[in-house]
């Protein structure tokens, strides 16, 4: 059984349990302060970014893999790169319901961001790789989206005379192979990581970082809103899968676990940070915005099938506490640097 396989089974049959941080009138408020300070502890940020032993992040092999993300040249048509599709302008995204690959397909799915992506596990929206060196040839491989067999780009990236620079010194010894490609692209975009958001200056002591109606949406979000059950740690998500009753025929997580009942309908749970600048929402874009998102959820979901996740069931939320879950969620949103387009190799 898999990680992803384990992790799905154990949600579906133990939800995870948060803290209350407000207690009844009679409780001290120096527990209550003190249940508070232990949850913001579980949302700090980590000190470093994490890496696989045999791709350690150097200049060169970020300075690679950034090249070949922005280089249209890894498509089939010469027009398409992996930041076409993952804008840093959009939040790593495309702003788009579903994402559109080669020839102007309308894919079945949103195309989700790769903010913070470094510390994610079993990526897509269905879990299928393992790992970011395994994710980024996918997307360049399928014939839906960048169309490019592998046994075409590999001779193609050695003929231009930079990447050849560019891959020795960022793998020597190596080669321009598809083993090199997708560790170099991996390992840029181990670097897209979101800044301090005013939330994390909250959690480190600033109260004046957020206001109050953000402090209660926090509340909410931990316990009434129920969202911490999957939008957990510092980058609110747990890195399963859930079914959490969006209508559609998609299967998700089951098209790679077929036989087991939960993994049906489930979705990888996406990252709350940046949140607000990557509308519209869910796998296939049918959220328009954060409110509709908390109406899915208060609603209890909209399909009910055998495997929607225990933990969507009606909220019964005020609409004073869906404008503090709002107010909340925007806390996370940090000012990043821009971007620049790199010189593509010649």
């Amino acid at each position: 059984m898999s990680r992803g396989t384990v992790r799905i089974a154990l949600l579906a049959l133990a939800p995870l349990l948060v803290a209350s941080v407000i207690g009844a009138a009679a409780r001290p408020a120096s527990e209550a302060q003190s249940d508070l300070a232990a949850l913001k502890a579980k949302y700090r940020r980590p000190a470093s970014v994490p890496h696989p032993p045999d791709n350690a992040p150097t200049e060169a092999r970020v300075r690679l893999g950034r090249s070949l993300f922005f280089d249209p040249r890894l498509s089939g048509s010469g027009v398409m790169s992996c930041g076409t599709c993952h804008n840093p302008g959009l939040s790593w995204t495309d702003g788009l319901e579903r994402g559109v690959g080669h020839g102007m397909k309308t894919l079945a799915r949103r195309t989700p961001t790769i903010l913070n992506v470094a510390w994610a596990e079993a990526l897509f929206w269905d879990g299928r790789a393992d790992t970011l060196e395994e994710q980024a040839l996918g997307p360049i491989s399928s014939g839906d989206e960048m169309n490019m067999p592998l046994e075409v780009l590999v001779p193609r990236l050695r003929a231009i005379g930079e990447y050849a620079a560019l891959f020795e010194a960022a793998y020597p010894g190596e080669g321009v192979t598809e083993q090199t490609i997708a560790k170099a692209i991996a390992s840029f975009e181990r670097t897209v990581v979101s800044e301090r958001a005013p939330f994390d200056a909250w959690i480190e002591g600033d109260e004046s970082a957020i206001d109050a109606e953000a402090k209660a949406g926090f509340v909410l979000f931990n316990e009434k809103a129920r969202c911490a059950s999957c939008h957990s740690g510092w980058r609110f998500t747990d890195d399963s899968f859930h079914d959490i009753g969006v209508a559609g025929e998609d299967r998700g997580r089951g098209a790679v676990l077929k036989d087991i009942e939960v993994a049906q309908f489930a979705f990888k749970t996406p990252t709350l940070r940046n949140v607000d600048r990557r509308a519209p929402y869910m796998h296939d874009g049918s959220e328009k915005t954060l409110e509709d998102v908390i109406a899915l959820y208060d609603l209890g979901g909209r399909a009910r099938r055998p495997s929607l996740s225990a933990e969507i069931v009606p909220l019964e939320l005020t609409e004073r506490e869906s404008r503090q879950l709002v107010a909340f969620m925007r806390t996370l949103t940090s000012d990043d640097a821009p971007v620049a387009i790199p010189s593509l190799p010649r």
